[in-house]
């Protein structure tokens, strides 16, 4: 067993399998849900189960002592979609900045994400100055900041999160027309994030922020069509119009300070690989 104790904030489709991967190393393990029908799905995968639910307003506990009585706190709650995101995501977090300030923890790894990068029709890096207009990226971007300002933060800003359930092939069926299908798509594995993340606490690396997404950034149309040819689908419409703007985003600084090579490193190879993994 090891002796450090994490705790996930967010047991869901990322934090979930993460929780259960960080324990099969031998991480004792914390998770929350919002949701008080999944606990028992936590209690099933040797998690300990916590019911918290955070407001712009207030934070929802059954035990929050216990729950931040760890070494790492992993936040992995995405900002959900509503049309005050720019203001309720940070409001959320400064209220877990308040509660965090007389806790045990020592570390945090935060999960945000290419979002906070504005489209700027080039490649961009951890240097990149244009930041996101959009309210979504503003938001993590000032989470970011709200976190690193006071403890020893993290930030793993990962591509769109692919693989699994989570495949075009799981509803090209009902997809009638793709826009934008010229942007090159910058994306990420499952199973890379969680690799990515046990690197992270391995090493000891904090402080630090890092882009994560896959080596190649096929286009919209690309991905879609070899998905479509890889499962027999139709192919939906896609629309020529001009894309207002793409970002190609780097994951060189990951790479290197990680000694990191990705598992899929090839979008366009994904559905094979895994098929090939689910045969043995």
């Amino acid at each position: 067993m090891n002796s450090l104790t994490i705790s996930i904030l967010g047991c869901g489709w990322l934090g979930l399998p993460l929780a259960e991967h960080l324990f099969q190393k031998g991480y004792p393990i914390k998770g929350s849900t919002a949701s008080t029908t999944d606990i028992e799905k936590l209690k099933d995968r040797n998690i300990i189960p916590y019911h918290l639910e955070i407001t712009d307003q207030s934070i929802f506990c059954d035990d929050l002592a216990g729950f931040l009585s760890c070494d790492i706190l992993i936040v992995c709650i995405p900002p959900s979609r509503r049309e005050d995101i720019e203001h309720y995501y940070p409001a959320q977090i400064q209220q877990l900045v308040s509660v965090l300030k007389t806790s045990s923890v020592q570390h945090i790894l935060f999960i945000s994400s290419t979002s906070v990068y504005r489209d700027v029709n080039r490649e961009v890096t951890e240097a990149e100055t244009q930041l996101a207009k959009k309210g979504s990226g503003k938001a993590l971007h000032l989470s970011e900041y709200f976190l690193q300002r006071q403890f020893s933060t993290t930030c793993l800003r990962f591509g769109g999160l692919i693989g699994y359930d989570r495949m075009p092939h799981h509803y090209l069926y009902k997809k009638k027309l793709v826009t934008d299908a010229h942007t090159p798509l910058n994306l990420i594995h499952r199973d890379d994030c969680i690799q990515l993340v046990e690197k992270i606490i391995d090493k000891n690396v904090w402080g630090e922020v890092f882009n994560a997404c896959a080596d190649t950034h096929p286009t919209r149309k690309e991905f879609y069509m070899k998905e479509a040819t890889e499962y027999g689908l139709s192919l939906p419409e896609f629309s020529d119009e001009t894309a207002t703007g793409y970002k190609i985003v780097r994951s060189d600084k990951i790479k290197q300070r990680l000694d990191y090579t990705f598992i899929f490193p090839d979008i366009l190879a994904i559905s094979a690989i895994e098929k090939s993994i689910n045969k043995h």
